[in-house]
């Protein structure tokens, strides 16, 4: 039977973003960090940490497929049935907002949602959800969490839906103070992109929820009773990614665990590599398609031969990008680092790399 995991130890983002909640709503706050470091664990922990003034509307975009207008706004509200015009909505919404501290959704009923398909407009959506968040906002403090953002950052519907969108988190933040705005991602390249943006300067701040440092990790291990020779060789392969630790700590066979989530992950990068190599790739940045080269390829990883972090400019766009993508590489643009997204991808990057 598998254990129960509990969350642990992440103070210093828990005050970061518990400070943030606390003050007057003013910038937009991007959570950010490689994949499956717990960033979603962390904001959800602290969901159910706050006290009944806040109400949370967290929007999870993951397994989402958002192409268009009408995915867009499916994606963003969760339907009432009763049926209630729209007048009428923004006078129970206070009432509504008592119910709860959490939405899945923006809470919208029918009638508005045919209404939002037919005018096929923007303005209409987030006219609405500024009204919406003002009515909250005269006696609770709204929150909107919009988790893997970056599924829409490609959307075009006469201009780019995101930059449609980081208008309406601007307007709730900075302009109006009305709505705390946390948009979360494991997607480096979206944050490399949105940290570029000359309109989000000085209306947005980053918060790193990385993977634990070693004394966390030894002190998350101890909980669960895991040996110190066990502990020595997660720290070895795993580093102090959540995922992984969690791993081993529902296995018996811990060593074994860790050689067979080694050779996989090594399987996997020769794959990725194999297949450009055999069959050629390409990748969009910016509306574009360019060639992905194999030898290029190889020439980005060697730089992890010798050590775990480079700097941003010593690899080319193009290969950056790909193995960005494919979940080998994690690009930090508030230190422009890059960097494995593991310490599991660091070491079978070293692996597949001294056979090349």
């Amino acid at each position: 039977m598998a254990k129960k995991i509990e969350f642990h130890n992440r103070e210093k983002e828990e005050k970061e973003i518990m400070d943030l909640l606390a003050a007057e709503p003013s910038l937009i706050t991007f959570v950010y960090g490689p994949i499956n470091s717990g960033k979603t664990a962390l904001v959800n922990h602290l969901i159910n940490q706050l006290p009944k003034e806040y109400v949370v509307f967290y929007i999870n975009l993951r397994g989402k497929f958002i192409s268009s207008y009408k995915d867009f706004v499916r994606a963003l509200f969760k339907l009432e049935r009763e049926k209630k015009e729209y007048k009428e909505i923004l006078k129970t919404i206070s009432e509504v907002s008592l119910k709860g501290l959490k939405f899945t959704g923006i809470p919208i009923s029918e009638s508005i949602l045919d209404l939002f398909f037919r005018e096929k407009t923007f303005e209409d959506v987030f006219e609405f959800l500024e009204d919406y968040f003002m009515k909250i906002a005269e006696n609770k403090v709204p929150v909107l969490i919009v988790d893997e953002l970056q599924k829409i950052g490609d959307v075009k519907i006469d201009t780019y839906l995101i930059y449609e969108l980081f208008n309406l988190f601007i307007r709730l933040t900075k302009e109006l103070h009305l709505c705390h705005v946390f948009a979360i991602t494991s997607d480096s390249l979206f944050i490399e992109r949105v940290y570029s943006e000359a309109m989000l300067q000085g209306r947005s701040r980053h918060i790193l929820v990385d993977d634990f440092d070693q004394a966390t990790t030894m002190n998350f291990l101890d909980k669960y009773r895991v040996s110190k020779e066990e502990k020595e060789v997660a720290w070895e392969y795993c580093g102090g990614k959540p995922v992984c630790l969690v791993e081993l700590v529902n296995c018996e066979n811990r060593k074994e665990k860790v050689k067979e989530m080694f050779t996989f992950r090594t399987g996997e990068i020769e794959t990725v590599l194999k297949r450009v190599k055999e069959l050629g790739s390409e990748i969009r940045i910016e509306g574009s398609s360019y060639a992905v080269h194999y030898e290029r390829l190889i020439d980005a990883l060697k730089h992890f031969v010798e050590r775990d972090e480079i700097d941003m400019n010593e690899v080319d766009e193009i290969s950056k990008a790909f193995l960005v993508k494919k979940n080998v590489l994690f690009v930090d643009p508030l230190k422009k680092t890059i960097r494995p997204q593991s310490k599991l991808n660091l070491l079978a990057i070293r692996e597949v790399v001294q056979h090349k």
